[in-house]
């Protein structure tokens, strides 16, 4: 190994340790709030349904307006790590937070319990964003060329697995049963685990991960205003199409852990907790196989579009198996070859983005990371709201408003297998679609690459 790429893997590896801290924080609130606030506090699913919109409303101008910001700042540290400074404390204490409602639980108190629940879940998205839209939108900077990049985004999605270990297994260790009120303190020892890991993973980033260029320290002086640069982001194709397709798979993202604590214990009758955070453990060890022996030979054979529009294909076939089983050892069949889909998602997603960030600076001349992943966190965001919206509407048409175990029924039971198959696959099949469309690959892509590396000389000749 060459002394450069040495360096680059050393780089990946410590900017890796960043996706331990995003994905703890993120993925354990994908799985846990939603059933935590609708089984264990005792909130009403309309009420968490108003409290997940309002959410996204909040989003729909923390997200572009932070990104906005980052583009702007100027300091000696650069332009991301300042942000993430002031992020990883407050976002690690929030995770203990977001389990500890300031009224006794029950359905008696919901309200007030409704707004602690609003109020902390925008403060969780505050300090969130704030972190992993800074660290991300340091991915396509400071990882340059395609072999940086490949080896960076093999070091994250090894880490990325090490953090669903901890979002999603952890939680069964510690909690025994994700539905059942006598555990309240177990959610809140685990939000204080989740943020000593977020913090200490956070410090390892910041004290030894990579540096921003130096050719770029001088974009922000050309860095656009809020709606211009929202406009240009817009105004991209090949952002245009990548959006829905974006949409579609997070929704999937969002959809299955959510549901999956309910899908396991009144569907396939797991009753133990860790079994149920085994089945998505499973999910993501099966992902860890195939980013590995499928997805990274398959990227570098066919391109970024063509794998992630098999990986769409492969990934809604795997799931309609959910449909029919009902028992714990077809479950852990189907979550293994559910991986296999998600991987493709997880290993190409960022590697799209970084592509249409070059783009945009061949167009513009400056670098608009954080620009593009605001932008691109406000229309994720709606998916957040699909999310919640088919959950609410399901769980209200089948008199499951509020969470009665005792009165779970086919009809509840269908419902469950609806959320995990039929709304997943139509999401599936438009994000597909969506990427078919998608123009930059093939000699499109190469000629970016080429006029890029212009770009960066004269850069570097101006330092």
């Amino acid at each position: 190994m060459s002394e450069k790429e040495s360096s680059s893997v050393k780089s990946s590896i410590f900017y890796a340790f960043y996706q331990i801290s995003d994905v703890t924080a993120y993925q354990s609130f994908i799985l846990l709030i939603f059933t935590f606030y609708y089984t264990v506090v005792g909130i009403e699913v309309w009420l968490i349904t108003l409290g997940y919109i309002i959410w996204a409303v909040w989003n729909a101008f923390n997200d572009p307006i932070l990104g906005f910001f980052s583009d702007k700042t100027h300091t000696k540290f650069g332009r991301r790590r300042p942000w993430i400074i002031a992020a990883f404390i407050p976002l690690s204490i929030t995770l203990w937070l977001l389990y500890t409602p300031i009224l006794p639980i029950g359905i008696e108190n919901q309200v007030g319990n409704f707004f602690y629940f609003l109020f902390i879940i925008v403060i969780f998205e505050l300090f969130y964003t704030m972190f992993s839209l800074n660290a991300t939108s340091m991915f396509p900077e400071v990882f340059i060329s395609e072999q940086e990049r490949t080896i960076a985004n093999n070091f994250r999605q090894v880490f990325t697995i090490l953090g669903l270990i901890v979002a999603f297994i952890l939680p069964g260790l510690i909690i025994p049963d994700f539905t059942d009120a006598a555990y309240l303190t177990e959610y809140q020892i685990f939000g204080i685990i989740a943020g000593i890991v977020v913090a200490i993973c956070a410090v390892v980033f910041l004290k030894s991960g990579p540096r921003e260029k130096a050719e770029f320290k001088e974009d922000y002086k050309a860095a656009f205003g809020l709606f211009t640069s929202m406009k240009y982001c817009v105004k991209s194709k090949s952002f245009r199409w990548y959006i829905p397709a974006e949409i579609a798979n997070w929704f999937v993202y969002g959809i299955l852990p959510t549901i999956v604590p309910l899908y396991a214990k009144f569907v396939l009758g797991i009753e133990d907790a860790f079994m149920t955070s085994l089945l998505l453990g499973i999910t993501f060890i099966s992902a860890a196989i195939f980013m590995t022996i499928l997805w990274k030979p398959l990227v570098r054979k066919v391109g970024n579009r063509k794998s992630w529009m098999i990986s769409l294909i492969i990934w809604m076939i795997s799931l309609l198996p959910c449909l029919f089983i009902s028992d714990m050892v077809s479950g852990i069949i189907v979550f293994f070859l559910i991986g296999i889909g998600l991987s493709g998602s997880f290993y190409i997603i960022d590697l799209i983005v970084a592509d249409i960030v070059d783009e945009d600076e061949v167009v513009t001349g400056i670098r608009r990371e954080a620009g593009y992943y605001g932008v691109n966190a406000f229309f994720l965001r709606f998916s957040n709201v699909l999310v919640i919206l088919a959950i609410g509407t399901v769980l209200t048409t089948v008199g499951w408003q509020t969470f009665e175990p005792e009165a779970v029924t086919g009809q509840v039971r269908f419902g469950l297998r609806a959320l995990m198959v039929i709304f997943p696959a139509i999401a599936l099949i438009i994000a597909a679609i969506s990427i078919y469309k998608y123009p930059l690959d093939g000699e499109k892509l190469i000629q970016v690459k080429e006029q890029l590396i212009e770009i960066h000389e004269e850069k570097r000749a101006r330092v």
